[in-house]
């Protein structure tokens, strides 16, 4: 199968071409094949993100290149463009009586109880109409790296949903979510020093401890 651009390679909006659309929404349309395949082959445990990113990474897709995931301005254009994905194959499964559960921590496709009559949520979905505006998938770095400031200072954060706060618990090695938020930081800080790779670890490893205390840090809150 022949490889396509490295979902890394922005470019400005200002500098965007024609040939730039074309290949974007090729791409795009490939990235939706990907990702439905994976997600069906996962069945109804789904995938995290971070694992559905290291299948697209993987033969036969090659979709995405390498990420560094400390860098915003690297991790960014690949989380946006899977999760535009995201919502867009979500829309398109309702229509069928599917159903997408999205979420960093968990993404699955299982069927519905129940189909809209349009087949998409009867309220306004803020996250959905933010990743369904392709326009915000060529933000300047110094907008991306904001964004990631405010959201790790808990502005723009939405509630997480109590199955991803008992799966991030979960991750951090909880069998039941503590009472305070002072324990989850004192084993996420555990965690991560027995996760850096000087001791044996690796930087997948404290991407999944970070997702899941994100989580956490915002039930909190």
């Amino acid at each position: 199968m022949t490889t396509s651009p490295n979902a890394t390679d922005r470019k400005p909006v200002a500098a965007s071409t024609g040939g730039d659309s074309v290949w974007l929404s090729q791409h795009i349309q490939h990235l939706l094949v990907a990702v439905e395949h994976e997600l069906r082959a996962a069945g109804p445990d789904g995938l995290s993100e971070l694992d559905l990113i290291k299948a697209l990474q993987r033969q036969p897709w090659q979709l995405i290149g390498s990420v560094n995931y400390h860098l915003p301005d690297q991790l960014y254009p690949v989380h946006f463009l899977l999760f535009h994905v995201l919502y867009t194959l979500r829309d398109q499964l309702a229509t069928f009586g599917e159903a997408l559960s999205i979420s960093p921590l968990r993404l699955s496709i299982r069927q519905q109880h129940t189909i809209a009559s349009d087949g998409l949520p009867g309220e306004e979905d803020k996250l959905r109409a933010f990743y369904l505006d392709l326009s915000k998938y060529h933000m300047s770095d110094d907008t991306i790296q904001k964004m990631m400031d405010d959201f790790w200072s808990g502005q723009s954060r939405p509630r997480p949903t109590q199955p991803d706060v008992s799966e991030a618990a979960s991750t951090l090695g909880f069998s039941a979510l503590p009472e305070q938020f002072a324990p989850v930081k004192q084993r996420f800080r555990k965690l991560v020093m027995q996760a850096h790779p000087d001791r044996g670890g690796d930087t997948e490893a404290i991407q999944k401890l970070n997702g899941a205390f994100s989580v956490l840090k915002a039930h909190y809150a």
